[in-house]
């Protein structure tokens, strides 16, 4: 590129990230006034709507066009936008008429990806399975660093081990990394435990950081074919804030077809009867998965909830009272 074609896209860039005065963007570039103004302009004849305010707090910013101009991302934003793109594109916005056009933009996005962005990107997009989509109430979210999910995706890819130092409970531990599970915005490992010798589904907002462990190693017989279903099934049992015994008046087969897998875990108790073992972040978020049951039930506990539901039930009587 020749040294103004250079310069008019670092100029680019610092429009993108905010509004700049015309004295900040001519120290920056290191050019006169002049010469900005024809960048300034250069811009414009390619699409780009830089605006321009007079006054002592005026300047230049992008505006809004009537087109779409390329953009310029800096590496952690390419990152972002494919690894965002390629969740989608694996249907997990839930959107259902968006599929050709994020697989456009995909592929628009791979082939212009320096190779140790690429890299990144193909281990996360390689190492993640997404969970089944749901109806009803949604949990809150639990955010993840980037950072710690790209460390996690290389080892996977690499099959390499890698310490994870976990928040609640605070330690540290050596894992071998196997699958990411992405369900409801939320994010798990699926790993094995060097000190426990067991498998786990590590839920990724608990880990501060991941750093390369001492080893590669041979992959495992894994805990279950479907390793969606093995993070399910744990979520079920132990991987909300409160769980809760319901039993059930309807057979366990029917229930089973009736439930997303994270809801619980049901355990037949005879032909008619069923245990239902769930788990939630909040007592209303299990009163709503039992009320779309639509089956008749009996809540064992905790008490809390006991408590909860007879109050929903005080106030549906008072509703339709006549």
């Amino acid at each position: 590129m020749t040294p103004t074609t250079v310069r008019v896209l670092r100029l680019l860039a610092l429009l993108q990230d905010r509004a700049h005065t015309g004295r900040e963007l001519a120290e920056r570039l290191d050019i006169t006034d002049r010469t900005l103004r024809n960048d300034i302009q250069r811009l414009r004849e390619l699409g780009y709507p830089v605006q321009a305010q007079r006054g002592a707090i005026g300047g230049y910013r992008l505006g809004r066009g009537t087109t779409m101009p390329p953009l310029l991302l800096d590496d952690d934003e390419a990152v972002a936008v494919a690894v965002a793109v390629g969740l989608a594109e694996d249907g997990a916005t839930g959107i259902a008429d968006i599929s050709d056009n994020v697989t456009r933009a995909l592929a628009k996005l791979d082939q212009i990806l320096p190779k140790r962005l690429q890299r990144k990107v193909i281990a996360l997009r390689e190492a993640t399975a997404i969970g089944p989509a749901t109806t009803g109430s949604r949990e809150p979210d639990a955010p993840v660093p980037a950072a710690v999910l790209t460390a996690l995706a290389g080892a996977i890819r690499d099959g390499a081990t890698v310490f994870i130092d976990q928040i609640d409970p605070e330690q540290r531990a050596e894992v071998e990394p196997y699958r990411l599970i992405n369900w409801q915005r939320r994010w798990y490992l699926v790993a094995y435990r060097l000190e426990t010798h067991s498998w786990s589904a590590i839920p990724v907002a608990r880990i501060q950081q991941a750093s390369p462990g001492s080893r590669r190693f041979a992959a495992r017989a894994l805990p279950d074919d479907d390793l969606v279903a093995f993070v399910m099934r744990h979520i079920a049992s132990t991987g909300w804030k409160v769980h809760a015994r319901v039993t059930v008046l309807a057979p366990a087969e029917t229930v089973i077809a009736r439930i997303n897998p994270a809801v619980g875990v049901v355990e037949a108790v005879d032909a008619d009867t069923c245990v239902l073992l769930t788990g939630a972040d909040a007592l209303e978020t299990i009163a709503i998965y039992l009320s779309m049951l639509m089956m008749d039930f009996r809540v064992d506990g905790p008490p809390e909830l006991v408590a909860h539901i007879r109050t929903l039930a005080r106030r549906y009587t008072e509703a339709t009272a006549p």
